[in-house]
């Protein structure tokens, strides 16, 4: 969860420049990768460690963040959206999808915040109970 924190605060770095260069923009996508990793890798280790449940892929994981109630409806479909953007930026470089994948991002951000913050929170409450 060290990691996914990190990873989270530096992307924050570049997430409230306004109007980015390109190579802020890039940067920005780039640390949202990381980010996004970090994060889902955290959470498939929370699903393990705290809820029983050993599951291999960021889709399955964010779709068991909702069967645990750890999602909602709408985040869930954000969340299966960001995966979707993380894949296409592993994959492909192409300036329009670059800009969209940058404007997501923003809203992204407090997902990516509040998945961290959940696990956190669940962890705290597991341990001092």
């Amino acid at each position: 969860m060290t990691t996914a924190r990190k990873a989270l605060a530096s992307l924050g770095e570049l997430v409230v420049i306004e109007n980015p260069n390109n190579v802020e923009r890039d940067a920005t996508i780039q640390r949202f990768e990381i980010t996004f990793e970090a994060t889902w890798k955290a959470a498939k280790q929370y699903l393990f460690d705290i809820e029983g449940i050993d599951i291999g892929s960021p889709k399955g994981v964010i779709r068991s963040f909702r069967e645990v109630d750890l999602f909602s409806d709408e985040e869930t479909i954000q969340a299966l959206q960001m995966v979707n953007d993380r894949n296409l930026t592993a994959h492909t470089y192409n300036e329009e999808l670059a800009i969209k994948i940058h404007t997501n991002i923003h809203s992204y951000f407090p997902l990516l915040t509040s998945w961290l913050n959940r696990m956190d929170d669940k962890l705290k409450r597991h341990f001092n109970s």
